[in-house]
């Protein structure tokens, strides 16, 4: 099974799940403290992109290898636009980061990890617009404490990733508070200029956020994103890990754009359903500056030929997982050769760069995340 394995394969019930290990010291955000201070878009400069290396069999099982090399791989194609540095847990792992992803990626040991998933674990870095940084951290609790429910895994296995965003932001220097609220950096989308959408499965959802109300939980991530205005979705509640990360399907191309993925053909109907949903509320939607939102559409992989077919519901066929560094976009192809081409084209035009796409069909399949998943951008001051 996979990351995003439905709940009911499992025969487990989301009920009574609760948000252990979240909130510890966070108070809620002054707007006023923090208007000063923004996440930016993710197409903003860079000054690297982090990510972090899998190393658990207690999470991997003997998917450990097949995880390991696409991260590798999607680490190497980055560091050819722009930085790229690993976090690796110890000494031991480190040397096995830097044999699979070569010299061109730098690995470190200093900041303990669990797993891949750093977009989710790691901080959110702001810009305050004269050169100052902060950064922030979701009070990352395994998604609701899903991998527990989903899998089995202990809630011990993510106890470093429970604390990675303070302790990159003590490696890098930053100030860092904790937010108010319990979630994953893949669960929202901005657009660095007052904007943010979010899936109300996600945030809205007991095994996160217990007794909070949607504005509650509103009001503390335009706090803390430095932005004005949210736009909720209804996303999917216990079909999959996330509770239906917002990432997956729809994303800003920048301030006022958006592209949302039409499920394709493989996609079991509860995702087509979602994802009419999302373009329908983004198509009626206006932003923080008043602009009717332009939504552009790409339609998802009809076939998966790789994938043995009793896999393919269940696997991530999602072009828009992609992540952005200072050059390039990079996403994925699935073998669905129109599909593959028409996503790419679509892509490309509308940042106005280039598009890398890779056969990542372990992470994709197997991990049940993607490019964005496991990347996290530190934007230039």
């Amino acid at each position: 099974m996979n990351r995003r394995t439905m709940l009911t394969a499992t025969g487990l019930a989301a009920a009574g799940l609760t948000a252990a290990h979240v909130l510890g010291d966070a108070a809620p955000a002054s707007a006023a403290a923090a208007a000063a201070w923004r996440v930016p878009g993710e197409e903003h400069p860079h000054k690297r992109t982090w990510m972090t290396w899998p190393h658990s069999t207690t999470i991997w099982d003997n998917l450990l290898p097949k995880i390991q090399a696409d991260i590798a791989k999607l680490a190497k194609e980055i560091a050819r636009y722009e930085p790229v540095t690993m976090c690796a847990n110890g000494s031991t792992n480190a040397a096995k980061a830097r044999s699979m992803c070569g010299s061109t990626v730098t690995v470190i040991s200093s900041v303990p990890v669990s797993d891949c998933w750093i977009r989710d674990t790691g901080p959110m870095i702001r810009l305050d617009g004269t050169g100052g940084r902060d950064a922030f951290g979701l009070n990352f609790n395994a998604w609701g404490e899903n991998a527990t429910s989903f899998y089995g895994i202990p809630a011990s296995a993510y106890n470093n990733d429970r604390k990675i965003a303070q302790n990159l932001s003590a490696h890098l220097g930053l100030p860092f508070a904790k937010a108010a609220v319990v979630g994953e950096g893949g669960g929202i989308e901005y657009d660095g200029d007052g904007t943010l959408i979010a899936t109300e499965s996600c945030w809205v959802n007991r095994n996160r956020n217990p007794g909070k109300s949607r504005a509650q939980i509103e009001a503390e991530l335009l706090a803390r994103f430095g932005a004005t205005k949210m736009i909720w979705v209804p996303g999917v509640t216990g079909q999959d890990v996330t509770d239906g990360h917002i990432d997956g399907t729809a994303r800003y191309i920048g301030p006022g754009v958006v592209m949302v993925q039409l499920a394709g053909a493989v996609r079991p109907d509860v995702w087509t359903r979602n994802a009419l949903a999302i373009r329908d509320a983004l198509v009626n939607a206006t932003d923080a500056k008043g602009r009717r939102l332009q939504v552009l559409t790409i339609e998802g992989p009809d076939t998966l030929p790789r994938i043995p077919p009793g896999q393919r519901s269940e696997f991530l066929s999602s072009y828009m997982n992609w992540t952005v560094t200072n050059q390039a976009v990079i996403t994925v192809q699935f073998g669905d050769t129109a599909k593959d081409a028409a996503a790419k084209t679509a892509i490309a035009n509308a940042f106005g760069r280039p598009v890398v796409q890779l056969n990542l069909d372990n992470l994709y399949g197997n991990g049940g995340g993607g490019a964005h998943c496991v990347t996290l951008q530190e934007p230039q001051p």
